[in-house]
């Protein structure tokens, strides 16, 4: 199981733990190159780099050129997501030097696309799916149109457009941001697709960890962790142990 830290970016910085008085809020203010540099040191093999930048920003904005750091500061392959809209932001993340960028609405949006990235780029493109009960939702948190896509579709579509990876996440009611293991749809994700998953949730502990391990087998080979690598409950060396 493959331990792929995250390196959240708004405005140019990286997350880093917030005060006890925040409530748990994040706050940005870190350093991304030094973050992902201090992954890198502690034994990570890949970094995934997510813009939290509105959409509007474009590729000029401060979380792009702040990813555009990280991946040339460190030797590491980083896979990129957020903000992924044509052929223009994934040839710039290329020539960045992104090993992979994740397409995440658009590919459900417009599955004639998603195949033009792959005759482009090949497996340098992957599918992003956030799903809720099943069925794929947006970033608004919304499932859109009356006929609901189910993730598993997607992952087939994603399939037959070429694409060989998904980074699938189950999110919760509340909020399309939190999000949770379904070990028995991530698992389907990999059985009914053929594709090779990477699992993205809420991991809190090396007991996530070591549930994911159980689903090695359907094809989930890799998990992204964030949080809890910046808040203190799990420090990445351990992760790297647990899995």
């Amino acid at each position: 199981m493959l331990i792929i830290p995250a390196v959240e970016l708004k405005d140019g910085r990286c997350a880093r733990p917030a005060p006890a008085r925040a409530g748990g809020a994040k706050a940005y203010d870190g350093d991304p190159v030094e973050v992902a540099k201090r992954f890198e040191g502690a034994g990570a093999r890949m970094l995934h780099v997510v813009d939290l930048d509105d959409e509007a920003a474009g590729p000029n904005s401060k979380s792009r050129k702040a990813a555009r750091r990280v991946i040339r500061a460190v030797e590491i392959p980083v896979q990129f997501a957020g903000g992924v809209r044509g052929v223009a932001d994934v040839q710039q993340l290329i020539e960045y030097g992104a090993a992979q960028v994740v397409i995440g609405a658009l590919a459900a949006e417009s599955p004639e696309t998603l195949e033009k990235f792959v005759q482009l780029f090949g497996f340098r493109v992957c599918v992003g799916i956030a799903a809720r009960r099943g069925s794929v939702v947006f970033a608004d948190g919304r499932e859109r149109g009356a006929a609901k896509l189910s993730a598993v579709e997607l992952a087939r579509r994603a399939a037959d457009a070429g694409v060989d990876r998904v980074v699938y996440a189950e999110v919760s009611r509340e909020r399309a941001s939190a999000r949770r293991f379904d070990l028995g749809q991530t698992c389907a994700i990999a059985r009914e697709s053929g594709l090779r998953v990477t699992a993205s949730g809420a991991v809190t502990s090396l007991a996530d960890i070591k549930r994911l391990r159980t689903i090695r087998r359907c094809g989930v080979d890799s998990v992204i962790v964030c949080d809890a690598l910046y808040n203190g409950r799990l420090t990445l060396r351990e992760a790297l142990r647990a899995a």
